[in-house]
């Protein structure tokens, strides 16, 4: 928890800032009458006071502590606005940076600057169309962000064919559902969560993969949603990896032997639903006279930030005579960090953890996310000789309880 003197110099930024698009405020409404101005103006800081008075109270309120879920909301909102505004600033201070160089002129050139002073020498006014542009993306963003936490549930099917020139013919027409990231600690709505389960037993598939990120932090959170998970069924087999969640990396435990109780419990509540899950080893999957290795690793990330727990070297040996591999992998760094270049046998890899932020753009034509800054691969399908790399989009979502043009998946492979 942030020192109370950090509380308030973030309190001090944010009443600055609103101070700032205040003067774009009054700049548009000025046309409006008195009444009505009055309106805005005291609706506006109320809102502002009310936003630093729950920001500087959040260390002290306990119902915002033991709820994690609500805190997210209020976190969402309250950086909502401040993202809204400051994207608003930018465009003010391109003005501010208009205005100034026209003042800049004036003194140099009195009689040609003159024209872009107001009236009875007030100076040089405010641009009404940047600050209504300014305040209308702001607007837009936040409205954009509140929307978004309707569309948490909202599932879509992905359905992807990929061709392997080494797949054995009895695998070729296999349907597998992948999914990823389901992070139980910030599920609010067991019906939605069921409704989305369905949907993945109604695409019977052939083989289940998960890869990663069962819970927030600890095995406890998937004791409301175990059964349900366990529906999950294949006649090939459910199969599971570990994300950088799923270890309690995150969260302060009186001793350490608490933490690791807290993976085996976790480890127990994949059994329990039924899941193989994969700790650096492979499983050989068969039809007929034919199989493909099924591998899975615990977290490798490139990242430093994140941990390096996977061990190709114990998941592939004794994959070398299989013909045909795919790999799961919670971190998608991983595929060109170690994958590409020392694992040339490895046909498909299948990951998740970016979430694609949970926010973007995409389209058939276009695909657009902040997390693109920091993952080369964050969502779809990568290829790279013939190595084929596929991002999950999440199942669930953690931080900000929403989605916006980045919606939770359940990815359907067919190999043709």
């Amino acid at each position: 928890m942030r020192s109370a003197t950090s509380w308030w110099i973030i309190a001090l930024i944010i009443f600055l800032l609103d101070f700032y698009v205040f003067q774009a405020l009054k700049t548009v409404s000025q046309q409006g009458s008195d009444r009505g101005r009055q309106a805005i103006y005291v609706t506006y800081w109320v809102v502002s006071f009310f936003t630093i008075a729950t920001m500087l109270s959040f260390p002290y309120l306990q119902f915002l502590q033991t709820s994690k879920i609500f805190r997210n909301y209020v976190f969402a909102i309250l950086i909502g606005l401040f993202l809204a505004k400051l994207i608003g600033s930018l465009f003010f201070v391109a003005d501010d940076i208009r205005r100034g160089a026209l003042v800049l002129m004036n003194k140099i050139f009195p009689l040609s600057g003159a024209q872009y002073m107001g009236p009875e020498g007030q100076g040089i006014p405010r641009s009404t169309f940047l600050s209504w542009l300014g305040l209308g993306l702001g607007g837009t963003l936040f409205g954009t962000l509140l929307f978004g936490f309707s569309n948490k549930y909202k599932y879509q099917v992905k359905n992807i064919k990929l061709q392997f020139k080494n797949l054995p013919e009895a695998f070729r027409g296999m349907r597998m559902v992948h999914i990823s990231d389901i992070h139980s600690g910030s599920f609010q709505d067991i019906k939605a969560v069921n409704k989305g389960i369905d949907l993945i037993l109604k695409q019977k598939a052939d083989l289940i993969v998960f890869t990663g990120d069962l819970v927030n932090d600890r095995a406890t959170e998937m004791e409301p949603y175990q059964n349900s998970f366990g529906r999950i069924t294949a006649p090939l087999g459910v199969y599971s990896t570990l994300g950088n969640h799923d270890y309690g990396d995150y969260v302060q435990w009186p001793t350490p032997q608490e933490k690791i109780d807290n993976l085996e419990a976790l480890k127990k509540v994949h059994a329990n639903m039924g899941w193989r899950l994969l700790m650096n080893e492979h499983v050989v999957l068969e039809k007929g006279d034919e199989k493909i290795a099924l591998l899975g690793i615990e977290n490798w990330g490139s990242k430093a930030r994140f941990p390096k727990y996977g061990k190709m070297d114990l998941a592939h040996v004794g994959t070398e005579d299989i013909k045909f591999k795919i790999l799961l992998s919670h971190d998608p760094s991983h595929w060109d960090a170690q994958v590409l270049p020392e694992y040339s046998s490895i046909d498909l890899m299948l990951s998740g953890h970016t979430h694609g932020m949970q926010f973007g753009l995409e389209n058939p034509y276009f695909k657009w996310s902040p997390v693109q800054w920091m993952y080369k691969q964050w969502a779809g399908l990568y290829e790279q000789g013939a190595q084929k790399l596929y991002v999950n989009r999440g199942y669930g979502f953690i931080g900000y309880p929403g989605r916006v043009g980045i919606l939770p998946e359940i990815t359907v492979i067919e190999f043709v």
